[in-house]
Formats: structure tokens, sequence, C-alpha cells
């Protein structure tokens, strides 16, 4: 054999324990990843969050626009309110399927004539007149409109409501003075009701 070693001569500083100059004498931790996806995660979560709480706002303020009555006190006009709930409940029946629209009020006539008034759906549009102060007209109901209205526009002066129902639902609209217009308009909604 010969003399010589079996592994090559070791350079001072490295590889026998020692850290060769300008080396700390530990190891550098990497630098830490940034959670990414649960910062997207969450602002995802709130711009649902948003368009929910968007969407709940617009349903309370949106139904509180319907025709609604208040309740009658317990012990008062307690007959009262029972006869109009019987007439409502008799007028419902008589009107279901049907689509009612309404224009009251003063309207004298302008330079132009007097109350324009158009009524229907999206896809059938009437013109109505307006005598001795009212317009009432009923038309069937069809499920497959995406919207009934009525519209009643003055002629220089005076003071008009209006109102479409269907269903049981009811929107209504007010004018007044100048050329104003009065305007009701139920939508349909995804569930085929109206609103």
């Amino acid at each position: 054999m010969s003399n010589q070693p079996p592994y090559p001569p070791q350079q001072p500083g490295w590889g026998n324990g020692q850290q060769p100059y300008g080396q700390p004498p530990f190891q550098p931790q990497a630098p830490k990843k940034r959670s990414v996806g649960k910062v997207v995660g969450l602002g995802c979560l709130g711009i649902v969050g948003l368009f929910v709480i968007i969407g709940v706002l617009a349903a309370v303020i949106g139904g509180g626009s319907g025709n609604s009555k208040s309740a009658t006190p317990a012990g008062k006009n307690s007959d009262k309110a029972a006869a109009d709930t019987k007439k409502n409940d008799t007028k419902t029946d008589a009107t279901a399927g049907k689509v009612v629209f309404k224009v009251w009020g003063t309207a004298p006539a302008g330079a132009l004539g007097g109350l324009d008034i158009g009524y229907g759906s999206d896809s059938d549009t009437r013109k109505g007149t307006f005598k001795d102060g009212e317009f009432e007209a009923t038309l069937t109901l069809d499920k497959g409109a995406m919207y009934y209205s009525v519209t009643a526009q003055l002629q220089g002066s005076g003071d008009v409501n209006c109102s479409v129902t269907a269903d049981g639902k009811t929107k209504k609209g007010h004018a007044s003075g100048g050329y104003n217009i009065c305007n009701a308009q139920l939508s349909s909604d995804f569930t085929g009701g109206w609103s």
C-alpha cells in the first residue's frame, strides 16, 4: 500500500467542521410566504356578502312600497276590520287572473287635450280615457308578461294617482302639476309572482 491517505488533504476552514470565512455560523431562514389564498378568499367572501346585504336591503325597501294596511288595535272596530277583510277577499276572488289599472284625481284638459293615459303589458299597450275624474280598465293576466304598467301624463295642471294590481299585489304612483307623469308598474319576478 501507498503512504497516501485515502482522501485528498483538506483545506483549512473547509469540511473539517469549521465555517469558511464570510459565512454566518447558521443557515439563514427562508423568507415567509404570504397566504394569498386566504386574502383572496376573504375578499371574495366580502364581495358576496356585500351583494347579499344589498339584495336584502332592496327587498326590504321594495317590499314597503306595495299596498299595505295597518292593523286595527284589538277591541276597536274589530267588526269593521273583519268586514273589510271579507270585502277584500271577495274582491281578490273576483279579480283573480286579472290585471286592474286605475287612474283617479283632477286633471283639467290642457292645450294638448285631456289626461294622456297608457296601460298594458310589455307586449300590449293601450290608450285609456279619463272621464269624471277616474279611469279603470281590466285585462286578463298573462303569466308570460314581463311587466304591467299604467301611465297618466298631465296636460299643464292637475293632481292624479294611478295604480296597477295583479295577483293581490298593487303598485301606486302620483303626479301633480305641469306635464308630470303618474307611473305604476308591477314586474314579474323569477318565481312567477309580481313585485
